[in-house]
């Protein structure tokens, strides 16, 4: 087979694992995704990345360590996904690697994003694009959100408002309105409480399907505590992660009287309203709204979300011809094609950078 081949791998805040996706540019229009593969990621792994999200003790020799066991997954879950559609890796031009982020301070002028692409390139074989998020912010921007500028690239129409909201760890939505600039920022968490509390209560990575949310009942003390979050008045651009919605964060505003699953609903109803209040507050009123991530398949939180815009049409990106599961993975394989091009990959309008950047660091093969 020939092609415009790269691979694109996504490993979010959830802390859950790579996503790996084999993508094809040379079909005009909505690029091909040929193949996918999700690697996990161990217990004792993702418990060293969420370690390092605070300061500790010897933590440049652990980040160094972990940087290096990553790439060896990144590496891993190229291969499987390679084998698995009888591809070879000559025949693929780069892979764009995100990394696995463990800082995101913009107003302090930098971002840090776990990986060593040299190792990966010297495992892989293949060309290695990293580091997308550092150029932007170097030029004053936020860093993040990048997807929206693949999404305007490919989900945009000319006649319909759309919207598509990407819910990983953190939600942010891409704002497609004709007849203005693409918009997007980060709205605030998506699913990044809700698993941490369902790991503290039931020692479950995520909730499936919503199930456990959806046995309980929102607490409207609980939920105005959490809004009250200066970050959901401040407005776009702007980006969130790990240093603004965490689980202490989360239980300094319990009164411990609440029961497990009444809170696990609540945190539906947060990433509802966080997500509904910015397209209304921002947005103005979209004809229809295109779900992504693993948030997609949490069926209590697209039901939290309907209720509150209940005149805009919800989907998922599958409908649009691209899997909701795999997006933002597809899209690093677009970011990293860009980088190879010469041309940019951020929205200043997004990110707030002082204008178009080409973004990523490039390890030859």
């Amino acid at each position: 087979m020939s092609g415009d081949l790269y691979v694109g791998l996504m490993s979010g805040t959830s802390l859950d694992g790579v996503d790996a996706a084999l993508v094809d540019f040379s079909p005009v229009g909505t690029p091909a995704c040929l193949a996918t593969h999700y690697q996990p990621y161990p217990d004792d792994l993702k418990a060293e990345v969420l370690a390092l999200h605070e300061p500790g003790e010897n933590e440049i020799a652990r980040a160094g360590r972990v940087a290096n066991r990553l790439a060896r997954k990144y590496a891993d879950a190229v291969r499987k996904l390679l084998t698995a559609s009888n591809m070879p890796s000559t025949k693929v031009r780069a892979i764009g690697c995100h990394g696995q982020t463990i800082r995101h301070a913009p107003a302090e002028g930098y971002t840090l994003q776990l990986n060593n692409p040299a190792l990966l390139v010297e495992l892989a074989g293949i060309t290695v694009v990293a580091d997308f998020r550092s150029r932007d912010i170097a030029a004053g921007g936020q860093g993040a959100p990048l997807v929206p500028a693949f999404h305007d690239a490919v989900f945009r129409i000319p006649d319909r408002h759309r919207i598509i909201l990407n819910i990983g760890g953190i939600a942010n939505i891409t704002d497609l309105a004709p007849g203005r600039p693409t918009g997007g920022f980060d709205c605030g968490p998506g699913n990044m409480l809700l698993d941490a509390w369902i790991h503290r209560c039931q020692c479950k990575p995520f909730d499936q399907d919503g199930q456990w949310g959806g046995s309980g009942k929102a607490l409207p003390e609980l939920l105005a505590r959490l809004v009250a979050h200066p970050f959901f008045e401040t407005r776009p651009p702007k980006s969130c992660g790990r240093e603004q919605f965490n689980l202490g964060w989360l239980e300094s505003m319990l009164s411990g009287e609440e029961s497990p699953e009444d809170v696990q609903t609540t945190l539906a109803a947060l990433t509802a309203t966080g997500i509904a209040d910015a397209i209304g507050r921002w947005c103005g009123n979209p004809e229809e709204l295109f779900v992504c991530g693993g948030g997609a398949r949490n069926t209590a939180l697209l039901g939290e979300l309907s209720a509150r815009l209940p005149s805009v049409r919800i989907a998922t990106t599958d409908v649009l011809g691209l899997p909701a599961d795999w997006v933002e993975a597809i899209a690093f394989a677009w970011l990293a094609r860009r980088s190879l091009l010469g041309l940019p990959g951020n929205l200043p309008e997004v990110t707030g950078a002082r204008g178009e950047r080409m973004l990523g660091a490039v390890y030859p093969a």
